[in-house]
This record gives C-alpha cells, sequence and structure tokens, in this order.
C-alpha cells in the first residue's frame, strides 16, 4: 500500500486491485445501461398489445416510465453484481488455455526476448480480458432470461385478474 510520501502502486498492485474491484468502465456501463433499458421496456409491449391496458392516458404513460426508468437502474445493478461475482471465476478456469494461447501466439525470437515477468504480464491481462468479457457476456444473459420470466409470470399468472380498464 502506498505510503504518505506519495510512493504509487507497481503495475501487477493496479492490475491486482482492477481484478477484484466492483468498478466498471464507461463502455460496460453503457452496455449495462443501453441492455437494461431495452429489456425494462418489453413489458410496456406485453401489457400495451397482449393484455390491452391503454397506454394513451397520463396516468398509464407516467407509470411505465417510472417502473421502466427503475427496473432499468436495478437491471444495470443485477449486471454489475453478477459481473464482479462471476469475473474471477472465470479467470480461474481459463488461466490454463489463456496461457497455452498466448503462449503459442508468441514467434521463438519473441519468447527468447521476453522475459518470463513479461510473459506473465501479458498471460494475466490477456485472463483478464477474457474473463471479463465471458462475465459481462453471462451475466446481461443471465439476469435478462431471470427478467423476462418473471415478468412473464407474474403478468400471465398473478396478474391475470387485474382489469386492464382503469376508472376515473
Amino acid at each position: 500500500m502506498p505510503s504518505s510520501g506519495g510512493k504509487k502502486f507497481t503495475r501487477e498492485e493496479e492490475l491486482l486491485l482492477q481484478d477484484f474491484s466492483r468498478n466498471i468502465s464507461t463502455k460496460s456501463s453503457a452496455l449495462f445501461y443501453g441492455n437494461a433499458l431495452i429489456v425494462a421496456a418489453l413489458p410496456i409491449w406485453l401489457f400495451w398489445r397482449i393484455h390491452q391496458l391503454d397506454i394513451t392516458q397520463t396516468q398509464t404513460i407516467i407509470l411505465f416510465a417510472v417502473v421502466t426508468l427503475l427496473s432499468t437502474w436495478l437491471i444495470a445493478f443485477a449486471y454489475r453484481n453478477v459481473k464482479f461475482s462471476l469475473r474471477h471465476k472465470i479467470a480461474q478456469k481459463r488461466e490454463d488455455a489463456v496461457s497455452k494461447e498466448v503462449l503459442k501466439k508468441l514467434t521463438p525470437v519473441e519468447a527468447k526476448k521476453m522475459s518470463r515477468k513479461e510473459k506473465d504480464e501479458r498471460i494475466l491481462w490477456k485472463k483478464n480480458e477474457v474473463a471479463d468479457h465471458e462475465a459481462t457476456t453471462f451475466s446481461i444473459f443471465y439476469n435478462n432470461t431471470l427478467f423476462i420470466l418473471i415478468i412473464l409470470v407474474a403478468s400471465f399468472f398473478l396478474l391475470y385478474t387485474f382489469d386492464a380498464s382503469v376508472y376515473p
């Protein structure tokens, strides 16, 4: 840990902190919120077209907007949590395959010139990149599937007795 004298983290320490950090990049955040907005807006179509809910009323529009924005935030939060919990597990499982791939891509001349530490850094960087990508895609798939399943079950089995008409 850096002292108060201003000592900086080493490259290895920064990579390790990044590996266990809950922070996500701006690109991942945009991907998460974009996907979450699309998935959170699907119930609007379901209740409008399938359940015949009138979306021309101001109350309904406001309710749909608030619920969609809240759902977007909650789904993006779930994406982030699932990604964080999976990233390290995936990195451990993919370590051997990634190290073989990285070492195979090196030419014999590059392999001789490069120190073991530099090879390990390349392997660690590639392993983290692969784990981050796989954790992101699985997180989006898992949370989208769960959300859509819950919405479908709730709308067809729990909320089917509610009347679509709203009386003033």
